[in-house]
């Protein structure tokens, strides 16, 4: 129910009694606009004034029919507010307009649109490093889930604009797109890429055709869970050490050792120096283990000391946090 609508309705409706109070007074009685006014006001709110003049038998006859109309609006405004509080409605309301202020407030935050399996393990990692998101689904279990993790999100379907535009996709820094349908994250990579040619977009695709759907509708990314599930299953069996390296390299706050991604500032002094002189410039003891450099699809792994480093590459380096911090601080 919309409270709204009816909030519309019951104006027009008074409106349309203190229209008929003022025209039937006048007509009947011969009074004033004033008097007319004044007469129609107090009879319908049941205030119990005096009457200003003593009304002929079609002048109370026609009263009881304005007092009958108004006191069927308020039993109407009452069952109304007894219906919209009972059903949950103006909870409803307060928690889209709490959302609604989260979003408003957010900047450079992610987007998270499915919250399944793969949607609901992306929230976490993002919640672990302490990054800001929103989730977007219509799915009502999904959307308990948010409340009770205290996620933020919009209730919809997220191939629509409008939802994605609630979700404050102007302002995000990236997008997540993980239904369980390739044909819906197809169309929201469209929209989103269409809404911010800036945003940095990964999807998920069950199959390689997919995959190749995804990246020309704009994703810059594309994850088949099932390939990286198996990938993982086949290193764990032939290379175990290797992968439990890489989880204690990924891992959370807890391990000293970790990889992260660095984007080289235009006013860096990294700018034009090659990869050797942003080592020996670096005494932060992070190793630079990658460079990603602006335009290009594919990352280079050991680079060349020769590489030469420019404005908005970005560098995978190895090391603490501290030596992490301190390193994306030069850069």
């Amino acid at each position: 129910m919309q409270i709204g609508k009816h909030i519309i309705r019951i104006a027009i409706f008074f409106f349309l009694i203190q229209f008929l109070g003022v025209i039937g007074y006048m007509t009947i009685e011969g009074w004033t606009f004033l008097e007319a006014l004044f007469m129609t006001i107090i009879t319908v709110s049941t205030v119990g004034y005096d009457h200003l003049h003593p009304l002929s038998t079609t002048g109370q006859v026609f009263t009881i029919g304005i007092i009958v109309m108004g006191v069927g609006g308020f039993v109407y405004i009452a069952s109304v507010l007894a219906e919209y509080i009972v059903a949950g409605h103006l909870h409803g309301d307060l928690e889209r307009r709490k959302m609604k202020n989260r979003i408003e407030a957010l900047q450079d935050h992610y987007i998270i649109c499915g919250f399944g399996k793969v949607g609901g393990e992306v929230a976490r990692e993002l919640e672990a490093e302490g990054v800001q998101f929103v989730v977007v689904d219509s799915d009502p279990v999904a959307i308990e889930k948010c409340l009770v993790n205290n996620y933020t999100y919009i209730k919809g379907n997220a191939v629509e604009d409008d939802i994605l535009k609630l979700a404050g996709i102007m302002k995000a820094r990236g997008l997540v797109s993980a239904t369980n349908s390739d044909t819906d994250n197809v169309y929201v990579t469209l929209s989103a890429r269409s809404l911010n040619s800036d945003l940095v977009i990964v999807a998920r695709a069950t199959n390689d055709e997919v995959e190749r759907k995804l990246l020309r509708a704009g994703a810059d990314r594309v994850i088949s869970p099932y390939r990286l599930g198996g990938h993982r299953l086949a290193s764990l069996l032939i290379r175990p050490a290797v992968v439990e390296f890489m989880d204690i390299v990924t891992a959370g706050a807890d391990i000293e050792l970790i990889m992260e991604e660095v984007i080289v500032h235009e006013r860096s002094g990294f700018v034009g120096k090659s990869v050797a002189e942003a080592r020996s410039r670096s005494t932060t003891g992070a190793n630079i283990l990658a460079v990603k450099k602006v335009g290009d699809l594919r990352i280079t792994a050991h680079p060349s000391p020769e590489t030469i480093i420019n404005s908005g590459d970005r560098l995978v380096a190895l090391g603490t946090r501290p030596q992490l911090k301190t390193l994306e601080e030069l850069a």
